[in-house]
Formats: structure tokens, C-alpha cells, sequence
């Protein structure tokens, strides 16, 4: 009898034990893009995605099944972002935090959905550190480095690692390839064209801002060789005088449209410093898509991009037919053609006659 219970005992035991062996996750180890070595799940099935284009990030790899939370910013300000535009199921996940620049995740709400892996983005190392810790989550950073063309390396190792995570390495490819192809074909296109001089104003910059707000090495200007009169300052974002913008009376002005509605507001307290610009006086200012919202739409900077190409060099964007274009852009990135969306929120592609033009909607002002 005893050598019964005890046969008993020790199967009961190397049960438990198997049992314990088939639920322990096999791991992997990664470098993030904070310089963190990280042990992620051999087979990722949940994630959550906080802090500016993280989301963007996982929509771009086709991974948006495996999202299970999102941040309350990405339910209350769709508008303007593509990947959200084209997947509104991701607005009824549970929310994990109130996000927007700077707000960290809730930790609790974290713990509770149980992701395998939570992807961050404009977080420091410590921080990272701290909230897998307190989680007990792998917490894996990525970065869209400093975009000053489409062709961004941190950009591109942020999508192998993401895509590298969730098996999604093909695809990971397929997005870098897309972004580089459309990059040399912009770039061939305008080599060696006269280009005139060139200014946008309006860019999104951690909330809407007005006819100040720009960017030295535009990365839609950058690729078509055109004489971004901003360059001057340096690269990255800028806020100006707009006496600045006098002095450089730039051919050609274009309006980020998230910041349009600011524009015209300005313009009717001081028309007079808007007339006297060439480019208004001679029916040269166009609206184009937001380039900014919380961080880079790539795709839209791509879409801008040849927009801008066909109207400061029509004859080599004559076969370009630019919403056609933007259409197949989103439809790759993110699934669906949402430039018809885009453009009935902000206006679209168009010449803008800052006296007659309206604009309903604006990116918000303090997200």
C-alpha cells in the first residue's frame, strides 16, 4: 500500500511538473531602441502600444489582432490619423492610460489586460525599466529617430524589431522597402530641377499652431530638392517671427492643415502681413494633410510629398495623379484608401485663397 502511495505521490509531482514546463513561456532576448536588452515571449499574442506613433507602428506591421488596449487619446482624437481613421475597432479596446505627449500608461489598467509585451515610444531607458518592473511586462522601446527624410534608420530598425517580436518580419520588410521606393522615386524625379523657393507653415508641433510653426529639412521638401527657405535655421521643428517670414518671401507657402483653421484666424486680425507675402498675392499657397499628429503619419508625409511635387514641378509629376496616389499610400500602410476621410476633416489637397477659405476642424491645440 505504501509503495501505491507513494507511486501516486511521485506521478502527482511529475505532473505538476510538466504542467509547470508546458505554461512557462519560452523567451527571447531583444535590444530595444533605448539600448535595453529585453526577454519577450517567444510567441507574442497581446500587446499595447503607448506614447506618440507606437500605435501607428504596430498598424503599419498588420499586427492591430494583437492589440488588446489603447490609450483614451487615440479613442477622442481620431481625426487626422490614418491608422486610426482606417481601424475604428481599435477605439473600443479598453483603455490603458490617458496618453498624449508625456502621460505614461496606467499601470494598473497594464497589469490588469495582461499584454505579453508593451511597446513605448519617447521614453528613456529608467523609465522603461521602472514600468516593466512595477508591471512585471517586457516593455520594449522604439523610436522614429529624427525623420528629417522618410529614409530613417531608427524608424526602420524600430519596424525589424516590432515585426522581428510579433513574427511579423516579411511585412516589417515590405513597409521599409515601400517608404525607401517612394523616397528614390521622389528624389529621381526632382534631381537637378530648378526648384523655387518653398516655406510650410502650420505643422503640428505637441498641438495645433499657426503660420510660426515649421520645419528646417521638411522631409516632403527634402525629397523633392526643393528650396525649403526654413534650412537656414538648421533642421527639426521651428517657431519663427512671422517678421522672418516677410524677409524670406518665400515663391511658394504651404499650410499644414491641422493648423489652418489658426492660419485664417490670424489673417483676419492682420491681413495686411498676409497680402503683402508674393506667394498669396500671386495665388501660391496649398493645403496639405497634417504631417503631424501624435508624431510623424508617415504615409501622409509620403502623400504630401507628391502633392507638393506636382505643383512646383507639374511636368515631372504629370503622370501622378496625387489622391490616387495617397490612396494607394494608405491602403498599403494601413489597409484602407482614407484620403476621401482626411480631406472631407481637413480639406485635402488645394489651393487656398487665405480671404474666401473656411476650415472646420483644427489638430487640437493642447492634446
Amino acid at each position: 500500500m505504501k509503495k501505491v502511495l507513494s507511486l501516486v505521490v511521485l506521478l502527482v509531482l511529475v505532473s505538476g511538473c510538466l504542467q509547470g514546463q508546458t505554461t512557462e513561456k519560452a523567451t527571447m532576448v531583444v535590444k530595444d531602441l533605448a539600448g535595453r536588452e529585453v526577454a519577450v515571449p517567444e510567441n507574442v499574442e497581446r500587446v499595447v502600444a503607448a506614447g506618440p506613433g507606437a500605435l501607428r507602428i504596430i498598424v503599419y506591421l498588420n499586427a492591430t489582432d494583437m492589440v488588446v488596449g489603447v490609450e483614451d487619446f487615440e479613442k477622442q482624437h481620431s481625426g487626422g490619423r490614418p491608422y486610426i481613421i482606417a481601424h475604428p475597432e481599435l477605439k473600443e479596446l479598453p483603455s490603458i492610460g490617458p496618453g498624449g505627449p508625456g502621460k505614461l500608461p496606467d499601470l494598473e489598467a497594464l497589469i490588469e489586460l495582461k499584454p505579453d509585451v508593451i511597446f513605448m515610444t519617447y521614453v528613456d531607458a529608467k523609465t522603461a525599466q521602472d514600468i516593466q518592473e512595477k508591471t512585471g511586462i517586457p516593455v520594449v522601446v522604439l523610436s522614429y529617430g529624427e525623420l528629417t527624410s522618410f529614409e530613417d534608420e531608427k524608424l526602420f530598425e524600430s519596424l525589424e524589431l516590432a515585426g522581428k517580436i510579433l513574427k511579423k518580419e516579411a511585412r516589417a520588410r515590405e513597409v521599409i522597402n515601400f517608404i525607401r521606393s517612394a523616397q528614390e522615386d521622389l528624389l529621381k524625379r526632382t534631381e537637378n530641377a530648378e526648384s523655387p523657393s518653398v516655406y510650410v507653415g502650420g505643422l503640428g508641433y505637441r498641438g495645433a499652431h499657426g503660420i510660426e510653426s515649421t520645419k528646417a529639412k521638411y522631409p516632403p521638401f527634402v525629397v523633392l530638392h526643393a528650396k525649403n527657405v526654413a534650412d537656414e535655421l538648421g533642421e527639426g521643428h521651428k517657431f519663427i517671427d512671422k517678421e522672418k517670414l516677410l524677409e524670406w518671401d518665400p515663391d511658394y507657402i504651404f499650410i499644414d492643415e491641422g493648423g489652418l483653421k489658426l492660419v485664417l484666424d490670424d489673417y483676419r486680425k492682420n491681413p495686411g502681413f498676409y497680402e503683402s507675402l508674393k506667394a498669396v498675392r500671386n495665388g501660391n499657397v496649398y493645403g496639405v494633410l497634417p504631417y503631424n499628429y501624435y508624431s510623424t503619419n508617415i504615409g501622409t508625409a509620403m502623400a504630401d510629398a507628391y502633392f507638393i511635387g506636382k505643383v512646383l514641378y507639374p511636368e515631372r509629376f504629370e503622370d501622378v495623379d496625387p489622391v490616387q496616389k495617397a490612396n494607394e499610400i494608405y491602403e498599403f500602410l494601413v489597409g484602407r484608401p482614407v484620403y476621401e476621410e482626411l480631406a472631407e476633416q481637413f480639406g485635402g489637397f488645394k489651393e487656398i485663397d487665405l480671404s474666401t477659405e473656411e476650415a472646420e476642424n483644427s489638430l487640437p491645440t493642447s492634446p
